[in-house]
């Protein structure tokens, strides 16, 4: 399968289509539109062409928040070690939507976070790093995002 390859595009470069269906999705997001008919009935575009685009078309401010990202990290088996790591994310302001931790063997869990980066306030180069410095963490890396 080919990678996916992405280009920044000033909107007035771009085919009418593809401003109408950012548009129409913004307006269901929002809930100005409650269906596809009514978002695109409201930007004066066909069904098809929304369903044909939709998953293409993404404003470039939301390619750059809201982001989930999936975590994995080796933690020692220590008390309050958990807590530090969901602590740093608090603190940056990672909004976590699941956890998931083996039971630890060897002195050691792995620890799984899936997070919404949003609001996130440094980079995420930067957080892996911070989580990789923190007492009693293994290894900390990004698994999926």
């Amino acid at each position: 399968m080919n990678k996916p390859k992405y280009y920044i595009v000033e909107a007035s470069a771009l085919p009418e289509v593809f401003v109408k269906v950012a548009e129409a999705k913004r307006l269901l997001s929002t809930g100005e539109a409650a269906t596809v008919n009514e978002a695109t009935r409201m930007t004066e575009i066909s069904r098809s062409a929304f369903y044909k685009y939709r998953d293409s078309v993404l404003p470039f401010q939301n390619m750059m928040t809201g982001r989930i990202i999936t975590f994995q990290i080796m933690l020692h088996d220590v008390p309050g070690v958990l807590s530090g790591i969901l602590q740093t994310f608090a603190y940056e302001k990672v909004n976590i939507l699941t956890i998931n931790s083996t039971i630890p063997t060897n002195g050691a869990a792995l620890v799984t976070i899936t997070a919404e980066t949003m609001d996130m306030t440094m980079s995420l180069e930067e957080l892996i790093r911070v989580l990789s410095e923190t007492k009693g963490v293994v290894k900390a890396e990004v698994v999926a995002g």
